[in-house]
């Protein structure tokens, strides 16, 4: 794997040591099974260790790793004859969000999702996957065509946040995040978002008004970065991990608080460890959403979707907890 991630030190190492004695077998002619057996079963328990009892920061680190999957990753896993819709008809093309038609087990959905880059000069073209407000426009366009067509809508949702720059700001940014909100609550067809990585602000708010979201096991989904949240509570974004233990934006936090219908159980060691593997997870919780879901009339879709934010969050009063 590259990119080793610093919690993952003592599983690296050891894995290392037994590629050495392998070798070193191989090479000598020696037989040391009985010594890399051992150093096996170690290794097995290491990594329960170390991947089943994750803190809230080491998840960030693995959401953010650079070699997790992205969006058009699933996409070729999961659907097949999808084509590339671009534009939003007013601006521009915004490439930090890709969407278009595609086929899912044989039924025409339309898929829509923020994508980042695999190196420097993809993510310079991609914006590192934070969209500009035609980006967000782009993505209503094809969501309102799905609707018009009565396809049902998946959203793969990965990104830091919508770009923040003096241009999206001029071109719109708030406005195309906050009509997105308004149009993807009222869509009379299902709609599924899945955080695959990063969800940040309403950047990742943007597509993220579902009938069902759900989040793979090291995704995070937040107001914003521990970072961010760091430097305005403690005025030095060096408290990163303090904050995200704080803020609770791991997905086994967020289906505690009833945001989530499920959590994706990702490969031991994360997604970026087996594609195709984790695509297969991701199909399974996919297909059973897209089932419940399509018994569902237009007017039952919207009124779920409706219901299911109305019933998020709760208010405290004198100490006493008040379900919204």
């Amino acid at each position: 794997m590259n990119g080793n991630l610093p919690f993952e030190k003592p599983v690296v190492e050891l894995r290392e040591k037994i590629k050495e004695l392998k070798s070193f077998t191989e090479e000598k002619d020696i037989d040391l099974s009985g010594e890399i057996e051992t150093l096996e079963a170690r290794l097995v328990q290491l990594e329960k260790d170390v991947y089943g009892n994750l803190k809230p920061w080491e998840r960030v680190q693995i959401a953010r790793h650079g070699e997790r999957p992205t969006t058009m990753e699933y996409i070729e896993e999961l659907f097949t004859d999808f084509l590339e819709l671009h534009g939003d008809r007013l601006y521009g093309d915004d490439e930090a969000i890709v969407g278009g038609i595609a086929k899912y087990k044989g039924r025409p959905v339309t898929v829509v999702g923020h994508q980042r880059g695999k190196d420097t000069k993809e993510n310079i073209r991609r914006n590192f996957g934070m969209p500009h407000p035609e980006g967000y426009r782009k993505a209503i366009r094809l969501m309102k065509q799905a609707e018009k067509f009565n396809r049902p809508i998946i959203c793969f949702i990965d990104t830091k946040g919508a770009f923040p720059g003096k241009a999206a700001e001029e071109r719109g940014q708030s406005e195309a995040i906050a009509r997105n909100l308004f149009e993807m609550a009222g869509l009379t067809v299902p709609v599924v978002c899945i955080v695959i990585g990063e969800g940040g602000s309403g950047g990742a708010l943007a597509l993220g008004v579902g009938n069902h979201i759900h989040m793979l096991e090291n995704s995070t989904y937040s107001v914003i970065s521990p970072e961010g949240a760091a430097s305005i509570l403690w005025k030095d974004s060096s408290y990163a991990q303090k904050a995200a233990e704080t803020m609770r934006i791991t997905a086994p936090d967020l289906k505690e608080l009833g945001i989530l219908e499920e959590v994706i159980s990702e490969i031991q060691g994360g997604a970026h460890q087996d594609l195709k593997k984790q695509a297969a997870l991701i199909d399974e919780t996919l297909s059973r959403s897209l089932e419940e879901l399509s018994s569902l009339k237009p007017e039952e879709l919207v009124s779920q979707r409706y219901e299911k934010y109305k019933a998020i969050g709760q208010l405290a009063d004198d100490n006493v907890i008040i379900d919204s």
